[in-house]
């Protein structure tokens, strides 16, 4: 696709910094470096992927604007597959608006959020997957979630995905034949090789849903709520992971009376770990309140850290938090094993897993990190350069739709029903695997994904 207009913005972030890149892209670019980049006494055309030293000059008066590092691109071997020039001058709001504004002033228009990536990708450098994947490696807040963005960046989903429609197009192509012959049957040895195609096909789909509760959390994070009544050790466990002192730690039972809110990288697993007040029965009215949004926090976490005094009975207090715990995904974790024991579990808890630590002597932190890690990431080598795994919601739910569709066909394969349909069933699978990778995306998806992006990408 040709674009025959031509954008420029921004690249780096807005504020203080050692340079501030300008990007422009469109067949204007070349013109641009000559008309807009003062290259001391020399002048002419950019050679292709050389940096040159100059200034950029106002378009209007001349004056120079700024001393600036600028590359051309030649289309294709360019970002966006473009023309690209890209201009490097110090950072720093005011001076990189000025070089943005003489460069807006030469006809060229602003870019929309995201509209780099998404030339690149009508443009055949990089399908849907890749595109979306960029944004998740900005994003990242731990090296597993980069990896995994990384992986998808190079096309490693998509090999798996172009495989899935090689295998649904390969049984397309047999079904077809056979609807251009209606007197004949389809052969015997032709339908084995339809079921075996498409029974690969259905098998990795399955193997790539199997894989997205993993695959998001990697790129989201999870919601891990501490939650115990007072002075069971919930701040003091909140600074031992985290490595610092964030929440106040004292005798004084209700001491943390609102939520406090900090990210932790558990194994490559991002954790936002909330501390709340402690449950219990109070008729202080600031700490009903914090026992109030605790209660309220609950169910909306992904894992419920539950905190007890194995110093301590097991008494009603406790008893509360384990009614309000009751269906969600919690892990026991049983704090000052360094002290005499004297909790007994009631049978309620019997079979959750149950951890046993010490926040004054730091035992058993690892292995509550590791159990906290394998509720959400089973077994799978997260860090291995073979890993792939969906991450968004969108790619599920059209792989959803792919899985229901080859299942369709597979169900009237097998009763016989007329050629037009199975190819119809087949064509509709082919068509949701083709929304993940951007082959029969609706442009309104394909506007809302990229609007999620900066402008300067």
């Amino acid at each position: 696709m040709y674009f025959e207009d031509t954008i420029a913005a921004i690249g780096t972030p807005v504020g203080e910094g050692g340079i501030g890149v300008i990007r422009i892209s469109g067949p204007d670019a070349p013109a641009l470096a000559r008309r807009l980049v003062r290259r001391g006494n020399k002048n002419g055309d950019f050679e292709s992927h050389r940096f040159y030293y100059g200034a950029v000059q106002d378009p209007d008066t001349g004056e120079a604007v700024d001393e600036v590092m600028a590359v051309l691109m030649v289309a294709p071997r360019s970002y966006t597959m473009e023309d690209v020039l890209e201009i490097q001058c110090h950072g720093g709001y005011l001076v990189t608006r000025r070089v943005l504004d003489a460069v807006l002033r030469c006809g060229v228009r602003l870019a929309e959020p995201g509209e780099f990536t998404r030339r690149a990708f009508l443009n055949g450098r990089i399908d849907l997957v890749q595109a979306e994947s960029i944004i998740d490696v900005i994003r990242s807040k731990t090296e597993a979630a980069l990896s995994l963005a990384q992986h998808q960046r190079e096309g490693r989903l998509s090999e798996r995905l172009n495989e899935v429609r090689r295998l649904l197009r390969h049984g397309l192509a047999l079904v077809e034949a056979f609807i251009d012959f209606p007197e004949e049957e389809i052969d015997p040895a032709a339908q084995v090789e339809i079921e075996a195609k498409v029974r690969q096909a259905l098998g990795q789909i399955e193997e790539l849903l199997d894989g997205f509760d993993e695959g998001r959390v990697l790129r989201d994070g999870v919601s891990v709520l501490i939650a115990g009544k007072p002075n069971v050790g919930k701040s003091s466990l909140l600074n031992t992971l985290l490595q610092e002192k964030r929440a106040i730690v004292t005798s004084v039972p209700g001491t943390t009376r609102d939520i406090i809110e900090e990210v932790v990288n558990v194994r490559g697993l991002p954790l936002r770990m909330l501390d709340t007040a402690g449950i219990r029965e109070t008729e202080d009215i600031v700490e009903k309140e914090g026992v109030r949004l605790t209660l309220e926090k609950i169910p909306q976490a992904d894992l419920i850290l539950f905190v007890l005094d194995g110093s301590r009975p097991f008494d009603d207090d406790d008893r509360m938090i384990l009614d309000a715990l009751s269906g969600r995904r919690s892990i026991v974790v049983v704090n000052k094993r360094d002290l005499p024991g004297l909790l007994h579990l009631p049978g309620e808890l019997e079979g959750m897993r149950t951890v046993d630590i010490s926040t004054s002597t730091g035992d058993g932190i690892e292995e509550l990190r590791g159990a906290i890690f394998e509720t959400f990431i089973h077994g799978r080598a997260i860090d291995s350069r073979e890993y792939v795994a969906l991450s968004q919601a969108r790619h599920r739910d059209a792989l959803e739709k792919a899985r229901g569709k080859v299942a369709v066909f597979r169900d009237n394969l097998s009763l016989g029903l007329d050629l037009e349909i199975l190819a119809v069933d087949l064509r509709e699978a082919l068509d949701a695997v083709g929304e993940v990778t951007g082959e029969t995306t609706p442009d309104d998806i394909l506007d809302m994904i990229f609007a999620r992006f900066c402008i300067g990408k």
